[in-house]
């Protein structure tokens, strides 16, 4: 069968210019003879209205270029579709793209959709949102949104969120159950991982893979901030993973699960792939194992 693509470019992810980006695209996939169509990305997340043109002009690839927030809301609304998924990184964070080994230069990752064979990933849904990567609830949502408002993108922007909310950061109030296990506990903020990626090659979970079936989840108790930052790094580069029970008494709690629910009764704030999200008082988390296929190395 023919190949057929779609592009769906995000004009305002990350800080690189989508003119040039939208030219090369054009000119690439002719020099491959390949058929294709390009839509701009909507604001409202849903590409449902994609899935007459998939059905009735056989399209066989959706190829994002955005970043994890575009790539997650078109993955949600088309993975029910007979069709293969690619991306070409040009968000602000980039964290599936980095862990499914797919550059950032727009040149080598259509390389990538070109050359390379899909395989499948996993997925979660928090509540009725898909997430094709990360989760997070409390500082780094926080952060989320106020980037999300910003004038400008780009890593150096978010990177000054983070240090001018960090010494004001308050912890959260959270109910955990999983694993017939509930505790209570203060925490700066859960993150819900499928990838080992936070973004910009800062690891979260270093011992999640994209297509395992579990969840990994990181919990970031309260304690002093500089004792934050210590035990953080710490996690990161030990990358210690334990079970559930055991990881209770740890400042950072690491482990991991095919479901859990959540009790955020101070709605901490949540994103989910980078995007500000709406946050609920209870919240229930579930892997989709092999949900979707992703055009990438391996």
């Amino acid at each position: 069968m023919p190949r057929h693509i779609v592009y769906i470019i995000n004009p305002i992810s990350g800080t690189r210019k989508k003119s040039g980006l939208q030219k090369l695209i054009e000119e690439k996939t002719k020099k491959e003879n390949i058929a294709f169509k390009i839509f701009p990305s909507v604001a409202s997340g849903d590409y449902s209205f994609l899935s007459s043109i998939i059905k009735d002009e056989k399209i066989t690839d959706i190829v994002v270029a955005g970043g994890d927030g575009t790539l997650s809301q078109v993955v949600g609304s088309l993975m029910k579709e007979n069709v293969n998924f690619g991306v070409i990184p040009c968000g602000s964070g980039n964290g599936l793209a980095m862990a499914a080994g797919i550059s950032k230069d727009p040149l080598k990752a259509l390389d990538i959709v070109f050359k390379s064979r899909s395989k499948s990933i996993d997925g979660f849904y928090i509540n009725d949102h898909f997430s094709c990567m990360l989760t997070g609830i409390g500082f780094d949502a926080k952060v989320a949104h106020e980037f999300a408002q910003h004038p400008r993108r780009g890593l150096r922007t978010y990177a000054v969120l983070v240090g001018k909310n960090f010494f004001s950061a308050k912890p959260y109030q959270f109910t955990i159950e999983c694993n017939g296990l509930k505790f209570s506990t203060e925490a700066f903020f859960i993150s819900i991982a499928n990838s080992n990626q936070f973004g910009n090659n800062f690891t979260i979970a270093p011992k999640a893979l994209l297509s395992d079936g579990l969840l990994d989840v990181v919990i970031v108790k309260k304690t002093a901030k500089p004792l934050l930052l210590y035990n953080l790094i710490k996690q990161i580069l030990a990358g210690k993973l334990e079970k559930m029970e055991t990881s209770l008494r740890l400042p950072v709690i690491y482990f991991q699960t095919k479901q859990l629910s959540i009790e955020n009764p101070s709605l901490a704030p949540m994103h989910i792939d980078g995007d500000p999200s709406e946050t609920y008082q209870k919240l229930k988390v579930k892997i989709l194992p092999k949900c979707f296929n992703l055009i990438h190395p391996f």
